[in-house]
């Protein structure tokens, strides 16, 4: 892909375009600090009060900000806690020891005040609830931390702790920009975090992944594929040209790229809301089709030739490998397992793409 691509799908960057027609959505740019804070990197590595004992290439402890507010997903360390009182009186240890580490603790973790607030006040402006992301990508691999297993988050530390242990997020900052073809190590972006209005009756089988080919809608794809929703093989008649219009009538007029894939979801009542665009290629999962159909000149390269629309048609055709709300060193990546040759066709794949890719011209 290429980098204006890229940019042009970052978030802060389609939804004042579409925003009649998306979800409600409020942005925060980041300071550098949290940024650092997201990659687990010292806060402030030149600090006069930074110990000169520590080992600068071991990363800080994973702790969450000090919060303002004192509301706080997980429990802390609490100081000056007797645990002798809750005893025997015949047992007797010291609780100095708990107390030091809980006020080292304490004292280590980073705090941003001013961001909180902010926060806060966006969280309540949509409704005491909301689910973040960054440009690109929404901390999905990070629920399973979460006290309910969704993105949801009623707090600044709810936001913090789903961005903190978010692979993906690490990824966006730190080699989106670099994975683009024509990348120079100048190029640069903002950072924003963005907070989408949370509702909780969204169905996961009424949102859809929709994939442009020369700026021609090709295919669209079921986008939650762990599950067989038989609701689907009813409506898929009357889904498919909601989204066929909705293409044409505002997504094709007014987005730049020639190649690229959209999210969006389908109300009860017919209405179609764009959720999120994302680049032509391997760092975007096809789903239900594989890039390879995609990029055929065959497929969708007709004037004319009618649209791909894939669903999940059976409790066989479930794709649960597609759901990874564990952590990465949770999955069996051993020769021969389901992720070992899916990681092997991704490799295999950005091969391809990257001996059939002519090189930018230079200057």
């Amino acid at each position: 892909m290429r980098e204006e691509e890229l940019l042009r799908c970052q978030i802060q960057e389609w939804y004042p375009i579409f925003k009649p027609y998306s979800i409600r959505t409020l942005f925060h740019p980041l300071p550098d600090s949290f940024l650092r804070y997201l990659l687990g990197l010292p806060l402030n590595p030149s600090s006069p009060h930074a110990d000169p004992d520590a080992d600068a290439d071991a990363p800080p402890p994973f702790l969450l900000p000090l919060s303002v507010s004192g509301r706080d997903p997980l429990p802390r360390p609490t100081a000056h806690l007797d645990p002798v009182s809750l005893l025997d009186s015949q047992t007797s240890f010291s609780s100095s020891d708990d107390d030091d580490a809980a006020e080292a603790s304490a004292a280590a973790a980073p705090s941003f005040p001013d961001l909180e607030a902010a926060v806060e006040r966006s969280i309540a402006a949509l409704g005491a609830a909301a689910f973040p992301k960054l440009n690109w990508s929404a901390p999905k691999d990070a629920a399973w931390i979460s006290a309910d297993g969704t993105l949801r988050c009623t707090s600044f530390a709810d936001v913090a702790l789903l961005l903190r242990s978010s692979d993906a997020i690490a990824h966006d900052l730190s080699h989106a920009l670099p994975s683009c073809r024509d990348n120079e190590r100048s190029s640069t972006t903002t950072f924003y975090l963005a907070l989408r209005k949370w509702y909780p009756s969204l169905r996961p089988e009424m949102e859809f992944r929709c994939f442009v080919r020369r700026r021609r809608l090709v295919g669209i794809s079921q986008r939650e594929v762990t599950g067989f929703y038989p609701v689907l093989l009813d409506r898929r008649h009357e889904i498919q040209p909601l989204i066929e219009a909705f293409f044409a009538e505002v997504v094709n007029p007014r987005f730049g790229s020639e190649d690229y894939t959209f999210d969006v979801y389908v109300t009860g009542d017919g209405r179609v809301k764009l959720l999120d665009f994302n680049p032509w290629g391997v760092f975007t999962l096809p789903l239900l089709f594989s890039w390879e159909e995609l990029e055929g000149e065959g497929f969708g390269g007709e004037e004319g030739r009618a649209v791909e629309f894939r669903i999940v048609e059976s409790q066989c055709g479930v794709r649960p490998g597609l759901k990874t709300a564990v952590p990465y060193d949770y999955l069996d990546t051993a020769e021969g397992s389901g992720w070992d040759q899916f990681l092997k066709k991704a490799d295999e794949e950005l091969r391809r793409q990257a001996q059939t890719t002519p090189a930018p011209d230079a200057g």
